[in-house]
């Protein structure tokens, strides 16, 4: 599962569902969160906007790459465009693996390369103003 949707139509039990696999005894998930800044201007919600088919090409690219470096059986990664509020989920990444390390590492190489890679920006609105934040850890 690649898509990127609206944060309230992120489903997390169906993003791990789509990765369970008999051969698999490890599924890993990372969800991403909108947090507030608690040292800096108040957050009051993100903004994410996308070059969709070039984002999803990107998408399917990592997804590819957990699996051929991480023998992961399934990947799937959803992304949130739109406005996301404090607390909301901006990303899941969801990935099954024979083994527990492997899809550790898995997840942490996608999300990683999710936000090196994929054009997805993200504006930071705060109480008064905004800007758009590079996206790179």
């Amino acid at each position: 599962m690649i898509e990127l949707k609206e944060t309230k139509e992120i489903n997390v039990a169906e993003i791990i569902d789509s990765v369970k696999s008999d051969y698999c005894g490890a599924i890993d998930v990372f969800i991403g969160t909108v947090r507030d800044n608690p040292t800096g201007n108040k957050v009051t919600k993100l903004f994410f906007e996308s070059y969709t088919p070039m984002a999803i090409s990107e998408l399917e690219k990592i997804a590819n790459s957990v699996k051929e470096k991480y023998q992961a059986d399934k990947v799937s990664i959803v992304h949130a465009i739109g406005d996301c509020l404090v607390g909301e989920i901006a990303v899941v990444i969801a990935v099954s693996t024979p083994h527990r390390k492997a899809s550790f590492d898995g997840c942490q190489y996608a999300i990683n390369t999710l936000k090196e890679t994929v054009p997805i920006w993200k504006k930071e609105y705060f109480e008064d103003g905004s800007h758009w934040v590079f996206s790179h850890p």
